[in-house]
């Protein structure tokens, strides 16, 4: 049976991301938040703001002691995800964490291993995957209103802020490599990428770059991204052998448009002798649909999720598994770009042989209320 009761939460990181997890939490009833944690406890205290009984501490272990946390979200940078996860999940409490997963596919896979065995959930935050827009991409495509992929091109470009830790591709390629594994069909993987990136302003990493992934199928996918850009551009074109689909996420009237508009190829034996000559391919020019899409947040998605896998004992939609596929395109990535842009395979040695079923045992369940139990009785982030 599900627990009724809030599920206790901490929150570990009041910086740029933090306290929006804070806010949504605050506003997801299957959620209590008990903490917010912060190396800075003065700036975890101003997030909060005076009229609050969420507590604030600089110390982790405070967190991992207190029996009413049954959770915690972690937004921190991806240097101290892995030993802030691994704590954690020692401790017997589930997590939600920012993306990436950690810096290393060896790490990521140790901490999916690990949730597995704890009977714990690990759970991604990869928030584009719970928006309408996206979610409506998912359902065209696994209904088959799209017909087979035969493109994917997306471009995720602005102004933006060089991050101190990380290139543009581990920056930003998250989101558009985390929405192709959550739409792509059954079946259908990202088997091998080619990365070029470049440095004009001299930051010491990649600040814009452009990503090829290959499909099981044979079809690319491309993605630019890019820092430096003074427009901002959120634009995800999905070719199908039917219909195609353009996103543009900075448009909210038009979010999504289905065009039923592309190329049919005419089988050769269809043809005359004389027709043999002329091109067998034909455009087609049909209607556009715009679908009507609900107004939801996304990170409050997240967080009813995030409370709903802790409390039916399965796991998360963007699940650990999830979050290691990710982690390893993008480090394959890094080494095609390292490497020239040559072709990079992306399966075989950089996953593991198995990752978690979607849905955990009972037993499972049974174990990790007592490794809670268990917790009761006896890294800081930036």
């Amino acid at each position: 049976m599900p627990s009724k009761e809030p599920i206790g939460l901490a929150v570990i990181g009041a910086g740029y991301w933090g306290p929006n997890l804070v806010r949504t939490a605050q506003a997801t009833p299957a959620l209590r938040l008990e903490w917010l944690c912060d190396l800075n406890e003065d700036r975890a205290r101003s997030v909060l703001g005076p009229y609050t009984t969420v507590r604030t501490t600089d110390s982790y272990q405070n967190v991992l002691d207190d029996p009413a946390v049954r959770a915690v979200a972690i937004a921190t940078p991806a240097a101290t995800h892995f030993d802030l996860v691994r704590a954690a999940l020692e401790a017997g409490k589930h997590v939600l964490v920012e993306k990436p997963l950690t810096p290393t596919v060896h790490e990521s896979a140790k901490l999916v291993d690990l949730a597995l065995r704890s009977g714990l959930v690990l759970m991604c935050d990869h928030t584009y995957c719970y928006t309408p827009a996206v979610r409506k991409i998912r359902e065209l495509i696994h209904g088959g209103e799209i017909g087979e992929i035969q493109f994917v091109d997306s471009v995720r470009i602005n102004l933006g802020l060089v991050q101190p830790d990380v290139d543009v591709l581990w920056d930003l390629a998250p989101h558009d490599l985390s929405i192709l594994e959550h739409v792509l069909p059954d079946g259908v993987t990202m088997d091998s990428v080619a990365a070029h990136g470049s440095d004009p302003i001299d930051a010491g990493r990649m600040c814009m770059a452009h990503l090829s992934v290959w499909l099981s199928t044979g079809v690319m996918a491309h993605v630019h991204v890019n820092w430096l850009s003074p427009t901002k551009i959120r634009t995800t074109v999905i070719g199908g052998s039917r219909r195609t689909i353009v996103w543009d996420d900075l448009n909210p009237v038009q979010r999504i448009a289905v065009y039923d508009r592309g190329i049919d190829l005419a089988p050769a034996g269809s043809l005359d002798a004389a027709e043999r000559h002329q091109a067998l391919i034909s455009y087609r020019v049909g209607d556009v649909l715009v679908p009507a899409l609900p107004e939801r947040e996304a990170l409050r998605e997240v967080m009813t999720e995030f409370a709903g896998a802790i409390g039916e004992g399965r796991q998360a939609l963007t699940d650990g598994g999830s979050g290691l596929r990710v982690v390893a395109l993008l480090e394959a990535a890094s080494r095609s770009a390292a490497a020239g842009g040559r072709r990079v395979p992306v399966t075989g040695d950089e996953l593991p042989e198995e990752l978690p079923p979607k849905h955990l045992p009972d037993k499972h369940a049974s174990e990790n209320h007592a490794a809670e139990d268990h917790a009761s009785e006896n890294k800081e982030n930036a």
